[in-house]
């Protein structure tokens, strides 16, 4: 991760994803970690490219360290998020799937479907997500063809 932007984790959810967010939220506050909520913030209906929009700019201008996107499949704030350059977000649902977007592809978005994930399931694939470094070697030429 960019080691010039500050260590403040950036929330972004569509309405769908909105419960899951407030929960992470929560575990940040627990332990004394630095967030920047870009909305939304309710459950009231949204456009989920909105939200990824405001969460991949700030991670493009070096406003914070990482993000954390969730929409109801993940796919879409997904899209939307990748859509912008310099931003990689990868939507995990497992271990190894968080472990290997940090390292072989430095992604700097963790991805969560709220309808296909749980809150404890979350919360231990951000661990992994936070602790894990990008590996560079061979995977530093496929990440810069990426733009």
């Amino acid at each position: 991760m960019d080691e010039k932007s500050p260590y403040i984790i950036g929330l972004s959810s569509d309405h769908a994803g909105y419960e899951l967010k407030e929960r992470i939220k929560g575990q940040l506050i627990k332990k004394d970690t630095k967030y920047k909520d870009f909305g939304t913030y309710s459950e009231g209906s949204v456009d989920y490219p909105d939200y990824g929009k405001l969460l991949g700019e700030a991670i493009v201008n070096k406003k914070i360290k990482y993000g954390i996107a969730i929409c109801g499949s993940g796919i879409g704030i997904s899209i939307a998020l990748n859509r912008i350059a310099g931003v990689r977000a990868a939507l995990c649902y497992n271990n190894d799937m968080a472990r290997l977007a940090r390292q072989h592809n430095d992604a700097n978005v963790i991805v969560f479907g709220a309808r296909f994930i749980s809150y404890k399931t979350a919360i231990n694939l951000l661990d992994i997500f936070d602790k894990e470094q990008f590996e560079g070697g061979r995977h530093i030429s496929r990440i810069n063809k990426l733009g």
